[in-house]
């Protein structure tokens, strides 16, 4: 006998499934009023490390506001660049935002694979006036100067030092270095001041050394990153505005800068000529060196006494001043849309770029350690501000923050540098002829791309 179902009974499971009530609010049922049908799906593929982690927790929130599932594909630095680069040739990427080094913006822009922006990031983002303009040309510009746009910034880096504070606050510490120098034992303001801090404290017998630098030749960018900031504050360049090389690189204040940066390396550890952020901070943090450099977004280990455990005895401070000004190496990536992502989806990617570039949430997103805006009001929030020991020294280096080059040829340049730079800090060669074999290589890579006509 078949069960008779009451009228009133159907109509109020049918309201009931209108309103989202019920079996009609699982998944794959239909929205209830107000919600968008057919959920939204934004891609996004950075590097694994601790910034990508509040990025994804930021973008989080924005997607649950929007209705829209935001995916975040990590990778090992070590893989990140090839496995982009094999994604800008793929006829149908799997992302449709990717957070790319600043010296990939030359390539990925005349090559088409980044999205232009520039009519929707000068007028359609309400605070892009809030941005350090040195931050839009480094990450987001090219041609430098072009006032084109291919990114907006997303995290600004650059390089920076630790020291041991506590043998810099020791009274025998302080008296001995006063009898030697004639001055206070202080954080330098100067290169030439950092020399005589790391001689200092050059103490091999006790196996104890000055200072830990960028040196080592196959880690990406190692040596260059250190060095140029040297070559750049001694007057030096990589070439001229229509990009000759010979004579303006290998001019005699290069030569003196590398110089510099080799006599500098001498109080390192007896494998300093390997180094780059990770054994500086090593160097640092098992007691083998003063001082060490590193970028500031590597930095929040140093204060985890989990991995290092003189985190209370460390301190920071800013790359100092060189004869002919002050200038340091920019790290960083900024965030781009690709140009073969689906329109609908560059649509949706603006929409959540426009909303992370808001004052408020770059307050957010550079309260967490190691996350750094280029929002100059945002910067200037204190809680931004005191987010970490490093915080200080970082703001107040923004404004000298300079970059490799970011031309499409910049890995053979890069190279170049790598191979013959290191070789002049390990002994195998002088100043002037790495600095010579760099700018014949340099000459040859620009004259080839077209780029030295």
């Amino acid at each position: 006998m078949t069960q008779r179902i009451p009228v009133r009974l159907v109509i109020a499971l049918s309201i009931l499934a209108m309103a989202g009530c019920g079996d009609a609010a699982k998944p794959g049922a239909l929205p209830g009023p107000g919600a968008v049908a057919g959920k939204q799906t934004l891609s996004i593929t950075w590097a694994q490390w601790a910034p990508a982690e509040v990025l994804k927790s930021m973008a989080d929130d924005w997607g649950k506001a929007n209705n829209v599932d935001v995916e975040l594909s990590l990778f090992p630095w070590t893989e990140y660049q090839p496995k982009m680069y094999a994604e800008f040739a793929a006829e149908t990427p799997k992302y449709d935002i990717v957070i790319g080094d600043s010296q990939w913006i030359g390539k990925c822009a005349s090559e088409g694979h980044y999205l232009e922006i520039t009519e929707w990031l000068t007028k359609e983002v309400p605070n892009v006036n809030e941005i350090e303009s040195a931050a839009l040309k480094a990450y987001c510009e090219y041609p430098l100067g072009s006032g084109r746009f291919y990114a907006a910034p997303c995290e600004i880096d650059g390089c920076g030092f630790a020291y041991r504070k506590d043998l810099f606050e020791d009274p025998k510490e302080k008296e001995a270095f006063k009898a030697k120098y004639n001055r206070e034992l202080a954080v330098p303001q100067t290169w030439s001041d950092l020399k005589d801090l790391a001689e200092f404290f050059q103490r091999p017998d006790q196996k104890f050394y000055g200072i830990a630098l960028f040196t080592d030749s196959g880690q990406y960018d190692a040596v260059t990153m250190g060095m140029m900031q040297v070559m750049w504050a001694w007057g030096g360049k990589f070439c001229d505005p229509n990009f000759n090389v010979e004579g303006v690189l290998n001019s005699k204040e290069g030569v003196e800068a590398l110089q510099f940066y080799m006599d500098l390396a001498k109080s390192s550890p007896p494998d300093g000529g390997m180094y780059y952020h990770d054994q500086c901070k090593a160097a640092l943090s098992s007691g083998r060196v003063a001082i060490a450099m590193s970028f500031y977004a590597l930095m929040p280990p140093l204060l985890d006494e989990k991995t290092n455990p003189l985190a209370k005895k460390t301190g920071f401070f800013a790359v100092p001043a060189g004869p002919k000004g002050r200038y340091i190496s920019l790290g960083g990536q900024g965030i781009s849309i690709l140009r073969k992502s689906p329109p609908e989806k560059q649509e949706l990617a603006k929409k959540f770029i426009r909303w992370f570039l808001e004052t408020e949430n770059q307050k957010r997103w550079g309260s967490h350690p190691g996350c750094f805006s280029a929002n100059r009001k945002a910067g200037e929030d204190p809680i931004v501000r005191n987010a970490a020991p490093f915080n200080p020294a970082f703001m107040d280096s923004l404004e000298f923050l300079r970059d490799f080059y970011n031309t499409p040829e910049f890995g053979e340049l890069l190279a170049s540098c790598q191979k013959h730079w290191n070789a002049a800090v390990v002994g195998k060669l002088t100043a002037k002829e790495a600095m010579d074999l760099v700018a014949k290589e340099h000459t040859e890579i620009l004259k080839k791309s077209g780029a030295l006509k």
